[in-house]
């Protein structure tokens, strides 16, 4: 067992854990200040179920070992390993491994609680916490945990993927970190829930300001910071990958941040802080998918592109009527299917400018719209089902009143004298 990257696996499987908490100031930073309790409740809402649900059962689904006698299921599709529940499977080493498999099960259990805490931004100040629990316990167990084996789960020998999830190993899709397991697909999911729930009381462009704007760019700047484990982490091992998708990690947001700014500049007259923390984010979220597959300078232009586009999409919900309260849809799915579909142009060997093939870009179009379809046809049926029989969505008197005294009974900032 190599003890070094052991530990980087436990390091970045901690940064990613950090990440949840830093959506919940992220998320909590952009709503109302009655609201701002709630808001972070469902992002640490999520870090509690599916880290239960990731132990019991979620690992099971999502690295199934395909063919064996304890697999039950469709190879490569979906279905259950019962050798893996409890995670009882992975308690002991086996001879030879590079690392132990509960230092990788850890890892991506970090994965699938920050995409499910992603999907939150879109129904904010109206979402119940207890109706949002269910359905993010729904929907990780039939969404996310079998998109993840489709990506994720697969087994390389002599650097070729000899078996696994079909996005991985029957289409050949290039996802290194999730640009379609996590954020097309949180993505897709937060427009579906975002037209279940409806618009918010007041919903018109430019009514709802950040309450606590330092709090925005802490949130961001922990994403930041915790990304560096997203990415870099999934190379499994401290070594030039992980070198490149961390380089990468640096370059492509800073750029996207650039670009955010220039569009914002252009249209609005100003350059915002929050456009600022918002482009940082578009950037992580584009270069998810290609950290390891573009040289940093291609990692800029990702950027750039991801960054100025992002900008512009996060105005689509004013145009098309849908009430995306965080900029969800503009932020993770375009920029995931920016990313995703940007390897099939400039990835290094395979994409269109250097192959001058359209295969690899086929191959992520395919793999991207799979996952947005297969997400947001799911997540509305399961929204739609909670809504129409515990209810999904607050009173409009309680969301006029403040969603955090009457769901939490608490305030986030108390000016009441001791």
């Amino acid at each position: 067992m190599d003890q070094g990257n052991t530990a980087f696996i436990l390091i970045s499987a901690a940064l990613v854990l950090l990440m949840t908490p830093a959506l919940a100031f992220f998320y909590g930073g952009l709503v109302k200040a009655k609201s701002v309790v709630s808001m972070m409740m469902l992002s640490f809402g999520s870090l509690a179920l599916i880290g239960v649900l990731w132990v019991i059962y979620g690992y099971s689904i999502a690295f199934a070992n395909y063919g064996t006698d304890t697999f039950y299921g469709i190879d490569g599709v979906i279905g259950i390993d019962t050798a893996y529940i409890g995670l009882e499977g992975l308690l002991e080493t086996p001879e030879g491994a590079f690392f132990p498999p509960l230092a990788f099960a850890a890892f991506q259990a970090t994965f699938a609680i920050i995409t499910v805490a992603l999907i939150s931004g879109s129904i904010a100040d109206r979402a119940k916490f207890g109706a949002w629990l269910v359905f993010a316990g729904i929907w990780a167990t039939v969404v996310y945990f079998p998109v993840a084996s489709w990506v994720f789960n697969f087994t390389i020998v002599d650097g070729k993927i000899v078996d696994g999830g079909w996005i991985a190993y029957n289409l050949g899709a290039i996802d290194f970190a999730g640009g379609t397991a996590v954020h097309i697909n949180a993505g897709a999911a937060a427009l579906a829930l975002a037209l279940v729930l409806g618009k918010r009381i007041g919903f018109a462009k430019g009514v709802d300001k950040p309450h606590n704007v330092p709090l925005v760019l802490l949130g961001a700047g922990l994403l930041w910071f915790g990304w560096f484990g997203f990415n870099a982490g999934s190379e499994l091992a401290a070594d030039g990958i992980a070198s490149l998708a961390f380089i990468n990690t640096i370059a492509a947001p800073a750029a996207a941040v650039l670009g955010w700014l220039v569009v914002e500049r252009v249209k609005e007259g100003k350059a915002t802080s929050v456009g600022a923390a918002s482009g940082a984010v578009a950037g992580l979220v584009a270069i998810t998918p290609a950290c390891a597959s573009l040289t940093p300078m291609w990692a800029i232009v990702l950027g750039l592109v991801a960054g100025a586009l992002c900008a512009m999409a996060i105005e689509l919900k004013f145009k098309f009527g849908f009430d995306d309260s965080l900029d969800v849809v503009g932020i993770h799915l375009i920029g995931g299917l920016i990313g995703t579909l940007f390897l099939g142009f400039f990835a290094t060997d395979v994409g269109l400018l250097f192959s001058g093939s359209f295969d690899q870009l086929g191959k992520q179009a395919i793999a991207a719209f799979t996952v947005l379809i297969f997400s947001f046809v799911l997540s509305y049926i399961i929204g739609l089902i909670i809504e129409k029989t515990m209810g999904f969505r607050i009173k409009n008197e309680d969301e006029l009143a403040g969603i955090d005294t009457i769901v939490h009974g608490e305030e986030g900032y108390s000016l009441q004298e001791a």
